[in-house]
């Protein structure tokens, strides 16, 4: 398994590649290979932490379907307006077409109606602007594109919107509230948000390297909710076992409320409720921002992986290191057996 994950580091120039895998809730590979600092000829281990991306975004729809849970909130909540979640705390009303019509399915599932990431992703605009002057902007200049419910558009700033929405609900700080009820319940207790720039590097962090632009450059700590946490492998495949709606360890929701999280909207039959999801009932989450690729995986038989890298190829949107870093997964599972 060495080799192959050499010829990948290799293949895609990463600097350092973290692995974890378990089987029905058991640890079964835990491994790191190259670097966490090429500056420092820092050995990689797996105790270092990498940004996760878009891994975030299930830790925050597990947060938001337990407050379902608990009867705190409703996925047909509104979001704006009078009688909404986050009322008119943002942007100037009269607010815009559509707007008052968002509901937090709509959040969760990417069907809001527009800020998409495909071209100019809102989440990257006005990196100087604090988080609150940030979401009034977008909302006062970022007119949605169609109803709420009809068309599948991934985004990041609807994510950002869920931390918020978490706060008003609890009256808590997003982080402190899923550290609290999901991640200590999940037993861990080393992940945290992470910073912008490399000054702000935690220890035992990695360092980022961008093929494709300043790794450092990002407003991460501005998109907790959707792209914000740092984590080792092991701590996402834990997180994963405690969500996966097997029976090999405890859950810390309900079934029901674990398969509707899972099940895909009308819009987009592979993506449900913050998860990837399939016909062969896989579920997963990739996560990608200069200097970062990642992947979380489960799978209906009892594996759960987790794999970090810490670059990006300039081609990012081809897919081809997203791709490979999955499939590099697959071929270890299948040259290792992983079980215990």
């Amino acid at each position: 398994m060495t080799r192959l994950a050499e010829e990948f580091r290799t293949k895609y120039s990463v600097p350092g590649l973290s692995i974890a895998a378990s089987y029905r809730g058991e640890l079964v590979y835990e491994e790191a290979f190259g670097l966490a600092d090429l500056e420092h000829s820092e050995r990689l281990t797996p105790a270092h932490l990498f940004r996760v991306a878009s891994v975030s975004k299930p830790i925050t729809a597990v947060a938001i379907m337990d407050l379902v849970e608990s009867g705190r909130l409703r996925l047909d909540d509104r979001v704006f307006g009078r009688g909404g979640v986050l009322a008119t705390d943002y942007g100037h009303p009269p607010y815009g077409r559509y707007l008052e019509d968002i509901t937090i399915q709509h959040l969760l599932t990417h069907t809001a109606g527009g800020w998409g990431n495909e071209q100019n992703d809102p989440a990257s605009a006005y990196p100087r602007l604090d988080r609150t002057r940030f979401i009034s902007q977008v909302l006062d200049t970022r007119p949605l594109d169609t109803a709420p419910g009809e068309h599948y558009a991934y985004s990041n700033f609807g994510f950002i919107l869920l931390g918020r929405v978490i706060e008003v609900v609890t009256g808590t700080f997003y982080d402190e509230h899923v550290k609290q009820r999901v991640l200590r319940r999940c037993g861990i207790t080393g992940m945290s948000i992470g910073g912008d720039t490399l000054a702000e590097r935690q220890p035992r962090e990695v360092r980022y390297y961008g093929q494709d632009g300043d790794p450092y450059h990002f407003p991460v700590a501005r998109s907790d909710s959707a792209a914000g946490w740092i984590a080792t492998a092991r701590d996402l495949v834990m997180f994963v076992n405690h969500v996966d709606g097997l029976n090999t360890m405890q859950n810390i929701l309900r079934a029901d409320t674990i398969a509707r999280m899972t099940k895909p909207s009308a819009a987009n039959p592979n993506y449900a409720l913050g998860w990837a999801v399939n016909s062969n009932n896989i579920w997963w989450h990739a996560g990608s921002l200069i200097g970062t690729r990642t992947i979380i995986l489960r799978t209906s038989t009892g594996f759960c992986w987790a794999a970090l890298v810490n670059t990006r190829q300039k081609d990012w949107r081809s897919e081809l290191l997203g791709d490979a870093l999955a499939n590099l997964i697959w071929y270890m599972l299948r040259a290792g057996g992983w079980r215990p």
